[in-house]
Formats: C-alpha cells, structure tokens, sequence
C-alpha cells in the first residue's frame, strides 16, 4: 500500500510545502483510492520528514522545495516528486496513479543550481 501526500493550499498544491494549509493523504491499495486531510503541524520544515514517517507517507508531490530538504527526505526512503504543476490533488492523484505525473524541468533546475 502506498501513502501519497500532497501539501494543499487554496483547494491546490501549494507552491512551497512550508506554506500548506493541510496535507491530502492518498491511501492507494491496488484499484482502491480513499483520501483525507491532515493537518501539518507548525514547525520547522526540517522535521516534516519525521513527521511524515510517523504518518505511514511513502511518497510526497510537491511544486517546490528546498534541496536541504530533499536530504532529509531521501534518508528515510520517502520518496519526493518535485516540480510537479499546480493542480487538484484529485488530477495530481490520477496522473500519478495512472504513471503520467511529470516534472516541470524548470522547476527542477531552479532547486537543483547552485546560487
């Protein structure tokens, strides 16, 4: 089973994690999709991790996000989809269900250059 969540803001994904009013959390178990909200806790970003561990998270979709972050995320095996476009979760859920959820390149490159 997988565990997908996706930071919302204004009914969308919210372009930066940090920023999120909730997290919708898609329980995915062969054809079977149930979803829900989950309230992030304020705090450091730094511990979003930690939080989505004790979540049961296996995966996380999101527009941006800082590549100190990314560290973190990759160290508890939870996998990061970056630069996805802002959509529903329910279109966002779809493609990635379907195996058609794409990268926007520019946003990639953005997290990814040295400044």
């Amino acid at each position: 089973m997988k565990r997908v969540a996706i930071p919302v803001i204004k009914g969308k994904l919210s372009e930066h994690i940090e920023k999120c009013n909730y997290c919708e959390i898609f329980e995915i178990d062969g054809d079977n999709v149930k979803s829900n909200e989950i309230e992030v806790p304020p705090s450091d970003i730094s511990h979003l991790p930690e939080w989505a561990i004790k979540q049961g998270i296996t995966d996380f979709i999101v527009y941006k996000i800082d590549k100190t972050i990314i560290k973190l995320f990759t160290q508890e095996k939870i996998n990061l989809f970056i630069g996805i476009k802002i959509d529903t979760p329910e279109r966002l859920i779809e493609a990635y269900v379907n195996g058609t959820l794409r990268s926007d390149e520019k946003i990639i490159s953005e997290i990814t250059t040295e400044k």
